[in-house]
């Protein structure tokens, strides 16, 4: 519990003392490369606070080009293992209220992380469509296809949105198994545990092979290729 308090006081001061220059600096230079490498090595301060110690397998998995990271989501703790895991930059798909926070807002809309409203069907429609944009313009993604936590660590279906994306840009679909993190930091738990979390990158799956009428095809493969990365207490028989 100390821990995960030291942990939000630290990422508190990063965003009121530090990010404000670093969303200047980006300004002035027209490029926010260095804040976002900046924010990664902020998060891996943060996991070193709370006691995480996150481990990468399967990187030579990863295409040189664009690609979608399509990871499946057990806990508050993903993002901060998950995304410093990606040995490139990388966009995101996240909540509306995310981008109620004061400063870290504009830099996330500088790095062109895109807000969703899962309650809007058009206007998360629109949110996919900036995300094909951005994929054509060369910046990768990392989605939750889940679309939301897991209660229990298990496997959820997937929905079909990061799967329309990666055909209409025409580019790979990475599979990422996470491991470990749900038994950090439950839903509904405000405190994170120390332990270690597994970022394991599966073979690409090229959606340029597959139509829009076939998305459902992309999506199976895609969600059976994360299956076969997890250990059998995070599977479930999602057949049904």
């Amino acid at each position: 519990m100390i821990r995960t308090i030291l942990a939000v006081v630290y990422l508190a001061l990063a965003i009121l003392l530090v990010l404000p220059w670093l969303i200047l600096r980006s300004l002035i230079t027209g490029d926010p490369n260095f804040m976002y490498q900046t924010g990664m090595k902020v998060l891996r301060g943060t996991l070193w606070i709370l006691g995480v110690r996150v481990r990468s397998a399967g990187l030579e998995n990863i295409p040189a080009g664009v690609c979608v990271f399509a990871a499946n989501h057990v806990s508050n703790v993903d993002p901060i293992a998950f995304v410093p895991a990606i040995p490139r930059r990388v966009a995101l798909l996240a909540k509306k209220q995310v981008f109620r926070i004061p400063i870290l807002s504009t830099a996330m809309r500088m790095a062109k992380l895109i807000p969703v409203d899962r309650e809007d069907r058009e206007a998360a429609a629109a949110s996919v469509e900036t995300a094909v944009k951005y994929l054509r313009e060369g910046l990768s993604f990392a989605i939750y296809p889940e679309g939301t936590r897991s209660r229990d660590g298990r496997l959820q279906p997937f929905k079909k949105g990061a799967f329309l994306m990666a055909i209409r840009a025409g580019v790979p679909v990475v599979p990422v198994s996470i491991v470990g993190a749900q038994d950090l930091m439950r839903k509904g738990e405000w405190f994170v545990r120390p332990g270690d979390v597994l970022v394991r990158f599966g073979p690409a799956v090229d959606a340029s092979k597959y139509t829009e009428h076939h998305r459902g095809e992309l999506l199976a493969r895609v969600q059976e290729l994360v299956a076969a990365g997890l250990p059998e207490n995070q599977k479930r028989n999602l057949s049904g």
